[in-house]
């Protein structure tokens, strides 16, 4: 072993260490995420989300309680392998799908004066 660090593997260490890391569940390129509209009433929505990015759903969820008119945002996932997660939103006035859209649109703006920002200051 001499010559060798002894944190990196060598031999058949090194076959199955590559082995598993090959087989590595890595997203190389973004998920599509999928909404399905389970429950509609006047002042409320269930939308079931499948291949869900939280990264994103959360700030969604910040953004629909910023809203005046949206008096409940809520995201439950339940069992992880027996229930799809699902995004609740509740309104006071008006749609709760326009409170959705709303809460979207303010925050593709938002990253995209980040990205303007980014760019600007570092090149």
């Amino acid at each position: 072993m001499s010559g060798q660090h002894p944190w990196k593997p060598s031999g058949k260490r090194a076959a199955a260490a590559a082995s598993f890391m090959n087989h590595l569940p890595i997203r190389v390129s973004p998920r599509t995420m999928e909404f399905k509209l389970v429950d509609k009433k006047k002042d409320s929505i269930k939308v079931e989300i499948l291949d869900t990015d939280e990264t994103l759903i959360y700030p969604l969820i910040h953004e629909l309680l910023q809203d005046k008119n949206v008096s409940d945002a809520r995201y439950t996932t339940g069992h992880p392998q027996l229930d799809k997660p699902v995004l609740t939103v509740r309104v006071t006035d008006g749609k709760p799908q326009a409170a959705l859209k709303k809460a979207a649109k303010s925050l593709v703006n938002q990253y995209i004066e980040a990205r303007q920002l980014i760019e600007k200051q570092l090149g």
